[in-house]
């Protein structure tokens, strides 16, 4: 008979409580079976459809485009890949310290984030030939592109993280003469930490989309410019690729975001 409160079993001393490496391979599973599920019907549809390969190549098709030395695809991927991470980060940054700037300071965010809120509402698609004109084309606008449009969540969550830490606990850490940047450290980051988290997972998101929106506008390089050539051509296998390879960037960037939160939240406080 198993002791509840152990985990162990009467006759054996067993430890029968579910590992770490089983609780995520259970995790996983469904993951796994979800994106194996939808490459056999993209399989079936394609060989079994009746589609055209310019509409619906295969998945054979679609790899063999990686090992074709036509779309350089070490570059373009390494082009997408900078313009996001770079982009995202300075969003991380400035998101951050502006929202510790509005706490700290009520008379300028009633200045400045009406401005904020407005500027986020204007299509950045829209915003982006002004973006070319003003700055060129290349790395450096599309990096611009994904920072605007992955900023504004990561400051708009942080800055609630940071209004919600509770006023008893700062009455007493302002009691005991601590400095403002002790208050920062030991009680209003840790606390909004888990608000930071969900802004930057948000975030992460914007940013993919940010820099392939500046790829479509004007670029000499990466995956969102060699899908508008290889578009020209009908050239479907290689776009499927370069959305895969895309949403191989996207996940692997949330992915290190979640497992961030891992490392510096605790489970219970994580928002989810």
């Amino acid at each position: 008979m198993a002791d509840d409160n152990t985990g162990t079993t009467a006759s054996t001393g067993d430890f029968v409580a579910p590992t770490r490496g089983r609780i995520a391979m259970r995790a996983l599973t469904p993951i796994v079976a979800s994106h194996g599920l939808l490459l056999l019907l993209w399989f079936l549809a394609a060989e079994y459809g009746g589609i055209p390969a310019f509409i619906l190549p295969s998945p054979a098709a679609t790899v063999q485009t990686l090992f074709s030395d036509t779309y350089a695809w070490g570059l373009n991927t390494y082009v997408t890949a900078a313009e996001i991470f770079v982009g995202y980060v300075a969003a991380v940054i400035f998101g951050i310290l502006m929202a510790m700037i509005f706490y700290w300071f009520r008379w300028i965010s009633i200045l400045v984030f009406p401005v904020f809120v407005t500027l986020s509402m204007v299509p950045k698609v829209a915003l982006g030939p002004l973006f070319v004109v003003w700055f060129s084309y290349g790395m450096g606008t599309n990096i611009f592109i994904a920072f605007v449009i992955s900023f504004f969540p990561i400051l708009l969550t942080t800055w609630r993280g940071l209004r919600e830490v509770e006023p008893e606990l700062l009455e007493l850490v302002n009691a005991l003469k601590a400095s403002r940047w002790q208050v920062f450290t030991k009680i209003l980051l840790p606390n909004s930490l888990p608000y930071i988290f969900s802004g930057m997972k948000v975030g992460s998101i914007l940013a993919v989309a940010g820099a392939i929106v500046g790829e479509f506008i004007a670029s000499e390089n990466g995956l969102g410019y060699l899908m508008i050539q290889v578009q020209a051509v009908l050239d479907t296998a290689a776009m499927f690729m370069a959305v895969i390879l895309l949403s191989i960037l996207g996940v692997a960037l949330y992915l290190g975001i979640v497992l961030l939160e891992r490392l510096m939240v605790v489970q219970d406080a994580r928002i989810d």
